[in-house]
């Protein structure tokens, strides 16, 4: 094989991970931006929390800084401000997977970033004009980086040999994790010693930076890499000769009837109502169950989700090792990964309720469940590549418009079992998720599959008739 060390697919992979760190730090800051653009006492949590836990004493002593605007929205205005993201994400999913698989993924993604980046600039002029235009410009960032995850999955089909999959998928989406393990604690300190304003006008810019790089040092294809080495170029199309379709057109019934499809949106669905309940609602539950202030919330937020990454990049070499030298089926491996990294999840989470006012031992739940949730990125995430790589954009949009779903009513359904804040309620909220989990974990692990599928590769409309 051609060595990795600066190699084209390589530096797409390091890109990508920027790209995909960046997309999140823009997706996550509000929730952490949000605790302070709300004024204190409009939630009716502030006399019902004070019974669970005691307070922290607050070490830090530096003046806060209160210049940034304050609004007062409720609880149920904060859970649809929240959700409005998913509203706009939802609708590109698939028409991205289709766009990228016609026009390509490197303007799709490259101005999936850039569009959300620009949107971000405006928020804080949106918060000010009123809570419908803050809805909106979330919900138009939403439609940006819809197109992103089928647009990367489009452009690995026709860049990432077979048994580099899980090593070169988990380098790029493992920017995802990374980009919320930095903004949240960053958000926390930005509104705490600037103004809540920088977190949007901070992150924004970078994306605009990025989208520059991008443009200038990626391609499409191996074909039309400007830099790309001879040898490496070949190593890569070779790899992929027999994997790939020539036709044309998309064979939409085929596809849509297949199991090992649905076992993706099974396994897709249920990990990210864990995934989503938690990255928008984790500040929340610090903040009123386990009383630790903005700041402590900031770097205590940001943990599981750095175990997570840690995870996703040290599985996705475990796989491919394990598919390479120990011979391992695809399907195997798949297939045990996901398991791990769902019902490990469901276990800590619901452990996580149970331990009162023990907060380094919630922090340690809650982190170790997020953590194993990472080796589903080596499990059913990248199933789309081995089952149907030359629509692997498509399928990908397909799984996650139905992945949206928990991200639109997982929040709202929490926001609204978690009235009053009792340790109970919030009880319920991991059982509903841990629950959701276990039955994806077993439908994917019931019928998935790691072949390429008939109607995948070039012959099979021959085939047929």
């Amino acid at each position: 094989s051609v060595p990795a060390c600066c190699s084209a697919r390589y530096n797409l992979a390091l890109l990508a991970f920027f790209g995909f760190f960046l997309l999140y730090a823009l997706r996550v800051n509000l929730s952490v931006a949000l605790v302070d653009m709300v004024e204190p006492n409009t939630s009716l949590v502030k006399n019902t929390t004070s019974n669970v836990c005691p307070e922290h004493s607050s070490t830090i002593t530096v003046p806060r800084n209160t210049t940034g605007e304050k609004y007062s929205w409720d609880a149920d205005t904060q859970g649809w401000i929240l959700g409005s993201f998913f509203y706009g994400y939802i609708i590109t999913q698939i028409p991205g997977g289709y766009l990228a698989s016609k026009i390509g993924g490197k303007l799709l993604l490259g101005f999936g970033i850039f569009g959300t980046s620009v949107f971000t600039l405006l928020t804080p002029l949106a918060a000010n004009l009123g809570v419908g235009y803050l809805i909106a410009v979330r919900a138009l960032e939403g439609l940006g980086e819809g197109v992103t995850f089928p647009a990367m999955h489009s452009m690995w089909s026709s860049w990432a040999p077979p048994l580099e999959r899980s090593k070169l998928l988990s380098i790029s989406y493992a920017g995802a994790q990374l980009g919320t393990v930095v903004s949240l604690p960053l958000s926390g300190l930005i509104c705490y010693y600037m103004n809540w304003v920088y977190v949007f006008y901070i992150f924004g810019a970078l994306g605009v930076l990025w989208f520059f790089f991008w443009m200038w040092l990626v391609s499409d294809t191996p074909e039309t890499h400007r830099s790309i080495s001879h040898a490496e170029r070949e190593y890569i199309l070779s790899s992929l000769k027999d994997q790939l379709s020539t036709q044309k057109s998309v064979p939409w019934r085929p596809m849509l009837e297949s199991l090992p499809l649905w076992a993706i949106v099974v396994a897709h669905f249920s990990y990210n109502w864990t995934f989503y309940t938690l990255l928008t609602l984790l500040p929340t539950y610090m903040k009123e169950i386990l009383r630790f202030d903005a700041q402590e919330n900031g770097f205590l937020s940001a943990l599981p989700y750095f175990g997570c990454w840690l995870c996703i990049i040290l599985s996705g070499q475990i796989a491919d090792y394990l598919r390479e030298k120990q011979n391992l089926s695809t399907v195997c491996v798949r297939k045990c990964f996901t398991l791990i990294g769902m019902i490990g999840p469901a276990v800590f989470l619901v452990a996580a309720g149970f331990i009162g006012c023990n907060y380094a031992l919630a922090v340690a739940f809650v982190t170790i469940s997020t953590t194993l949730g990472g080796f589903c990125t080596s499990g059913y995430s990248i199933n789309h590549l081995d089952i149907a790589p030359s629509y692997a954009g498509i399928l990908l949009g397909i799984t996650n418009s139905f992945a949206t779903i928990p991200g639109m009513v997982g929040p709202v359904i929490a926001k609204n079992l978690t009235h009053q804040n009792t340790v109970g309620e919030w009880q319920t909220v991991f059982y509903i998720a841990a629950s959701i989990n276990l039955f994806g974990a077993i439908f994917f692990a019931l019928f998935a599959s790691g072949e390429v599928q008939n109607w995948a590769v070039s012959g099979y409309h021959l085939h047929r008739n």
